[in-house]
């Protein structure tokens, strides 16, 4: 009987904490880091206030994007590091929702915030939810859970 309650317990602990990757703020670099759901860091971002972006590394520091405030259109657009642009993100302030385009303007996915749950739900184009991410307060970061 003790070890099915101890395997029913770590069980529990164990569906508790899966995520599959979480992003946690660095204090002491002053950047984000991503990391997978083995703890590895596969990347990190950082603002450039000199060229007034925000710049994505991988985890050797190599730089893979950036993102840019396009205040002309009113969107966020994202550059790879040749400087062409991957997409863009756009506030729907109809729907409430903030929506991902790729270069061509194809709508990819949608996020939008979900005050009963406390999280921010992913759509893809067609509508489906395809995860979430979520703040945990206990450990201080954001976690992305797909279906």
């Amino acid at each position: 009987m003790r070890k099915i309650i101890l395997l029913a317990f770590l069980l529990g602990i164990s569906i508790m904490s899966y995520s599959q990757s979480y992003q946690k703020y660095n204090e002491y670099l002053d950047r984000t880091e991503f990391y997978d759901s083995y703890g590895n860091m596969t990347g990190y971002a950082k603002y450039n206030s000199y060229l007034d972006r925000m710049e994505y590394f991988d985890s050797y520091g190599n730089l893979k994007s950036y993102e840019k405030k396009n205040n002309y259109l009113n969107r966020k657009e994202t550059y790879d590091n040749y400087g062409n642009l991957q997409g863009y993100e756009k506030k729907n302030n109809y729907l409430n929702r903030n929506e991902e385009y790729d270069h061509n303007g194809n709508m990819q996915y949608t996020k939008k915030w979900n005050s009963y749950l406390n999280r921010y739900d992913l759509f893809d184009s067609n509508g489906k939810q395809v995860g979430y991410y979520k703040y945990n307060s206990y450990l201080k970061r954001w976690e992305y859970y797909d279906y």
